[in-house]
């Protein structure tokens, strides 16, 4: 069987899970119903279906027959896109282990943000051609070029296809001149900038070769373009065997899952195999089970050729970059070489007077051992236990705040209670000098709210590379400490009325500056342990913003509010209303409680100071004083602890 490995890779929300979606809708795939049944196949995570945004690679594969093939007559697994949802899941046809003279297509669905580039530099090594989606009005975007980058430095052949040319402002002869410009400005060689275009519909399951909807008739021409542009993988089955292990997951049955693309010889089940970790150490296992794709599925195989992209369970010490190899000629393939982490979080066992309450795993041990297993499946992150820290406290290091929320939320939602400190930027030694790494910040803004984000940008020490303004929406580019963009997202939608878009990309290490500011204001902290009131809270609220309403539990220490000074203000909002016969006449009348500002896991993250916590729980999310007792941080201030 022909075999052709792709990545699918674009900005976030240009659609390619939903063109996804739609070549294995269309092909002879066969999937459960409860899966057909589903609005995103691929967006399978319930963190990815609720940012809309696609964090963990996946693979699928899908077997399509070209016209003229001996399969080709009346079993042609494209189907007719007016009615995606007419496939037969039973139908004994759409099984693709049916299909003889068909060319497997094995999918890799990669994220679109920068912060999960240790995903998309891992899963690109696998795939010798790229889909390159790019939106038919907004053109190409910053994390476009981001990932666009990566597959040029691995030469691989590019077919661009100008998604949602259906949309009422859409400029395809816009997106695609915009495209070639950054083709150009990444330094493609000239025989990538000749790359074949296709236009489509992703949502509809249409595409053609001209950005005319009524010529469209399914996405057939996406998979004639794959099969005449993406060459055949540059493996030889007949050498020894050399897998080179890319993703790690866990099963309940089989164990640790790897995946991995088989670069020469045949992966064989129930023979033996060598396993070269990255110490260059040589183990033999006999794999308990080897499979193969189809679909979305994991199938069992007797045997994987050389170029087709397999899972092996049964190595229970397996990491991403380790090489599978021949017993008699272990041979181990090159390392993969990530991107180093840019921003930390101190990780701790949360201490609260509220620990225990609402989570199922609090212990050091239970934390530590599973911020340690997410190296696993993580190549990108870094865990440390913290040397100097009296309890325990473990150094966590990703690619961007929004990498470290994700993980963070991920173990909220599993039952982790735990807290984390404000982020930081880590600091690199090169010649000598501590240097802190930058970000080029891409941002388009209606042109009306520009100059408030110049404004704020420029207080943050942002050096203005580029201006353009085009049909009344200003298109800005900013070179800036990673450092100065904590704390600015929320602030940014709020000045541009959350019509503002803005993207950022790693760029260099450079000097820092020194005339950093912390918070701008102080915050309110909770006087006593109890629950909030209405009369506590109404006396309080002009001296701030509260985070809380009536009814809630709080504990001393805790931070109810920012403060309208720059000072920390201790407050009562657990204060009751004496009791007592007296009456006046309009009491209570003119009084108004404002509505408080619900701080989530990410606006908590921004907020906080460098004396303070996030406390995480399955339930809630509270930021406290890093020293509860006022007195005693006082004092511990003034002895210089």
């Amino acid at each position: 069987m022909n075999i052709r490995n792709i990545a699918i890779i674009a900005h976030v929300d240009h659609g390619k899970t939903t063109l996804v979606d739609a070549l294995l809708r269309q092909s002879k795939t066969k999937m459960g119903k409860e899966v057909e049944a589903a609005g995103l196949i691929m967006d399978s995570n319930e963190l990815e279906r609720e940012r809309g945004i696609t964090i963990f690679s996946k693979n699928a594969s899908v077997v399509w027959v070209p016209p003229g093939s001996p399969d080709a007559a009346g079993t042609n697994p494209i189907r007719n896109s007016s009615a995606p949802s007419s496939l037969q899941s039973g139908d004994t046809k759409s099984d693709v282990s049916e299909v003889s003279n068909g060319v497997k297509i094995n999918i890799i669905d990669t994220p679109g943000h920068a912060d999960f580039g240790g995903e998309v530099e891992r899963v690109l090594n696998m795939a010798e051609g790229a889909l390159l989606l790019v939106d038919a009005k907004e053109g190409p975007m910053p994390q476009t070029r981001f990932v666009l980058k990566k597959a040029l430095q691995m030469n691989l052949k590019v077919i661009v296809v100008i998604n949602k040319v259906d949309k009422p402002d859409a400029r395809p002869s816009f997106a695609l001149d915009k495209t070639f410009d950054l083709f150009g400005e990444l330094g493609a060689p000239s025989e990538l900038l000749d790359f074949p275009v296709v236009y489509a519909v992703a949502k509809q399951g249409l595409a053609g070769t001209e950005p005319d909807i009524s010529k469209m008739k399914d996405i057939s021409p996406i998979f004639e373009a794959i099969l005449e542009h993406i060459p055949e993988p540059k493996s030889d089955s007949t050498k020894p065997l050399q897998m080179l292990i890319t993703t790690v997951s866990g099963d309940s049955f089989k164990g640790r899952i790897a995946t991995g693309k088989v670069y020469n010889g045949v992966l064989k089940a129930g023979v033996e195999i060598a396993h070269i970790n990255r110490k260059g150490e040589i183990k033999k296992y006999r794999p308990t089970s080897v499979m193969t794709f189809s679909g979305l599925k994991r199938d069992d195989a007797t045997e994987i050729m050389a170029g087709d992209i397999a899972a092996i369970s049964g190595i229970p010490e397996i990491n991403i970059g380790e090489t599978i190899a021949d017993v008699n000629n272990p041979v181990a393939l090159p390392l993969l070489d990530i991107e180093e982490p840019t921003v930390k979080m101190t990780f701790r066992i949360n201490d609260s007077p509220f620990v225990g309450r609402e989570g199922t795993f609090s212990t050091g041990r239970q934390v530590r051992e599973r911020l340690y297993k997410e190296l696993e499946t993580d190549t990108a992150l870094q865990v440390e236990d913290e040397i100097n820290s009296s309890m325990g406290a473990w150094v966590v290091s990703g690619r961007g705040e929004l990498h470290l929320e994700i993980l963070i939320e991920r173990l909220r939602r599993e039952g982790y209670e735990f807290q984390v400190s404000r982020p930081q930027v880590i600091l690199k030694n090169i010649d000598g000098k501590n240097l802190t790494p930058y970000e080029k910040a891409f941002i388009e803004v209606p042109e009306i709210h520009s100059g408030a984000v110049i404004q704020k940008l420029g207080a943050r020490h942002a050096q203005m590379l580029d201006l353009k303004v085009e049909e009344g929406i200003s298109y800005l580019e900013f070179s800036i400490p990673t450092r100065g963009l904590f704390g600015y997202r929320n602030e940014f939608l709020t000045d541009t009325k959350g019509l503002g878009i803005i993207n950022t990309n790693f760029e260099k290490y450079d000097e820092d500056f020194k005339d950093w500011k912390d918070k701008e204001r102080g915050s309110l902290v909770a006087h006593e342990t109890g629950k909030t009131t209405m009369y506590g809270l109404m006396n309080v609220q002009d001296r701030g913003t509260l985070f809380f309403g009536p009814g809630v539990e709080i504990y001393k220490g805790q931070v109810v509010g920012e403060s309208a000074r720059e000072q920390d203000i201790s407050v009562n909002v657990c204060k009751e209303k004496e009791l007592s016969n007296m009456r006046s006449k309009n009491q209570g009348l003119d009084d108004h409680f404002s509505t408080p500002k619900i701080m989530s896991l990410e606006l908590a993250l921004e907020y906080i100071s460098d004396n303070e916590l996030v406390e995480i729980t399955p339930k809630n999310v509270r930021i406290r004083k890093m020293i509860l007792d006022e007195n005693e941080a006082r004092r511990k201030k003034a002895m210089g602890l």
